[in-house]
C-alpha cells in the first residue's frame, strides 16, 4: 500500500537554495512552488524544515527556543518524560551546524529550560554543545526562562542583538518593531485545504517582522491565530510552515484556529 506523504495538503516542489528551502515573503493563493526568501526589513533571510534561519551576509545561523533540559525539569516536578531531550535537540541542530557551517549561531532564548539546567545536562550533552561551539561565535539571547545562560557553557550572553536592519530578541515587541526578529510564541499553523487539515510549527512574517518556530524536541505551538499575535502585525501576514523536507507559505485565508 502506498504511504500517505506526512506533509499531506502541503505537498509542493520546492528549490533548494544552499541547503535551505526559501520560502516566498509575498502573498500566494495557496502553498507556494515557486520558493524564494523571507525578507525582513530589507535582510534576506532563508529558512529551513528545521525551523532555523539563516542570515547568509553575516553566515548567521538563528534558531529559537531550544529548551534544552525540559524533560529533567519536570521529572523534578514527577511529570516523567523520556529523558533525552536535550541529546535529541543537539543532534538536531548539530546536523543542522554541519549543513550550513555558519561562522555565527544565535541562540533566540530559552535556550535553557530553567536557571539550573546546566546543572543537571548529562556530561556527554555537555561535549556536544562545546563541540558544536568550537570554531565560530555563539551568543546566547536572554528568554524569559534563562535570562543568564549556566556556567561553564561556552558562548557569550546577550539581552538583545543588532544585525544591520535587525533586532534579535526572544520575546517579541508589541507595536512597531521594524526589523524584528523573535521567538517564545512558539507558532504553529493549521491549515486547511481540500485534502484535510494539518497542524505544523512556522515561521510568522508580515515583511517588517518574523517570529521563529520552536527548535527544542519538547516544546509545544500555539496556534498564530491566538490573540497574543494580533498585536505584533499591524498588515496581513504569511505562515512559512514547516514541512517534512521543506517550507510552505501559506496565506492568513488557509489557516484555521484550533
Amino acid at each position: 500500500m502506498r504511504r500517505r506523504d506526512p506533509s499531506g495538503p502541503l505537498r509542493r516542489q520546492g528549490r533548494a537554495v544552499s541547503g535551505f528551502m526559501q520560502v516566498a515573503g509575498r502573498p500566494v493563493t495557496g502553498a507556494t512552488e515557486q520558493a524564494q526568501a523571507v525578507t525582513v526589513q530589507g535582510a534576506t533571510l532563508l529558512t529551513d524544515p528545521t525551523g532555523a534561519l539563516f542570515l547568509e551576509a553575516e553566515r548567521a545561523l538563528i534558531v529559537a527556543d531550544l529548551h534544552l533540559e525540559k524533560g529533567s525539569s519536570f521529572a523534578q516536578r514527577r511529570i516523567f518524560l523520556p529523558p533525552y531531550d536535550t541529546a535529541a535537540t543537539l543532534l538536531r541542530l548539530a546536523a543542522l551546524i554541519a549543513r550550513t557551517r555558519p561562522k555565527l549561531v544565535i541562540a533566540l532564548g530559552d535556550s535553557f529550560h530553567d536557571r539550573r539546567a546546566g546543572e543537571r545536562m548529562a556530561e556527554s550533552d555537555r561535549e556536544r554543545l562545546s563541540a558544536l561551539q568550537a570554531g565560530r561565535d555563539w551568543i546566547w539571547i536572554a528568554g524569559n526562562h534563562d535570562p543568564a545562560p549556566p556556567e561553564g557553557l561556552g558562548g557569550e550572553a546577550h539581552g538583545h542583538l543588532r544585525l544591520g536592519p535587525l533586532t534579535l530578541r526572544h520575546e517579541p515587541q508589541a507595536g512597531d518593531a521594524a526589523g524584528e526578529i523573535a521567538g517564545h510564541l512558539h507558532p504553529v499553523a493549521r491549515v486547511w485545504s481540500s485534502a484535510g487539515t494539518a497542524r505544523r510549527r512556522c515561521y510568522v512574517s508580515d515583511g517588517t517582522r518574523c517570529i521563529l518556530p520552536a527548535f527544542g524536541a519538547f516544546t509545544g505551538g500555539l496556534n498564530m491565530m491566538d490573540e497574543a499575535f494580533a498585536p505584533l502585525f499591524g498588515g496581513p501576514k504569511f505562515a512559512h510552515v514547516l514541512g517534512r523536507a521543506r517550507v510552505y507559505t501559506v496565506p492568513m485565508s488557509r489557516c484555521l484556529p484550533d
